[in-house]
């Protein structure tokens, strides 16, 4: 498990080596936990409604990031950090 970003109390993580699915990412605020593809849906898990907001904005943002990381924790090869949404 690879901690790629942190904003506003939120922690973006990519696991390396898993496999399933289509691309995405976990997240955590708090007490909450979800898996958001890198579109910036959630697949699983729940996450408050404003927080959801600013993961789905960052995701928009740093989506190529995103498929980049995905693709090296595929491989299980270290993963860049991406910027926090400002």
């Amino acid at each position: 498990m690879s901690v790629v970003s942190m904003f506003f109390g939120i922690v973006i993580r990519i696991y390396r080596g898993e496999e399933y699915g289509r691309p995405h990412f976990h997240a955590s605020y708090q007490k909450h936990n979800a898996v958001f593809t890198i579109d910036g849906d959630v697949v699983a898990g729940s996450m408050p409604k404003k927080q959801t907001k600013f993961i789905a904005a960052w995701t928009e943002i740093h989506k190529e990031e995103l498929i980049a990381d995905w693709e090296l924790a595929l491989r299980e090869e270290p993963l860049f950090r991406i910027d926090p949404l400002r």
